[in-house]
């Protein structure tokens, strides 16, 4: 029992003391850097530019449908590479040939679904 405890004491102990640093990292910083707030730098600043008209603008969905399928498909193409090195394991070729085609599948299943509703044109 007492080894039990002592794997879970030494996680403890490595998180505590990586808060530890962490803090003492933000405090010295905190008591290190120069504060001096002036007019411009009170400012709100926006890639250069001085900020004009109000602060809610309208995007359209689109650009975020873009951003979204793309993240899909990048997250989900990652699962190929570990696939490729199973699939030249013996023993399991035609079972992850199989999975990954079923997988890819999926995916032009939503990507064919993303295009007949019109969500990959771009005007």
């Amino acid at each position: 029992m007492p080894d039990y405890f002592h794997g879970y004491s030494v996680v403890g102990l490595v998180a505590v003391v990586g808060v530890c640093f962490v803090a003492v990292a933000f405090g010295a910083g905190r008591l290190l850097r120069p504060v001096v707030p002036t007019r411009e730098k009170m400012l709100t600043y926006e890639c250069g530019v001085d900020p004009v008209g109000d602060g809610w603008a309208h995007t359209q969905v689109r650009y975020y449908v873009y951003a979204f399928l793309y993240v899909i498909f990048a997250v989900d193409s990652v699962f190929l590479f570990p696939w490729a090195t199973v699939f030249a394991a013996p023993g399991y070729g035609a079972t992850t040939l199989v999975e990954m085609f079923v997988f890819l599948g999926f995916l032009t299943v939503g990507l064919l679904y993303a295009w007949k509703k019109g969500v990959l044109e771009w005007t």
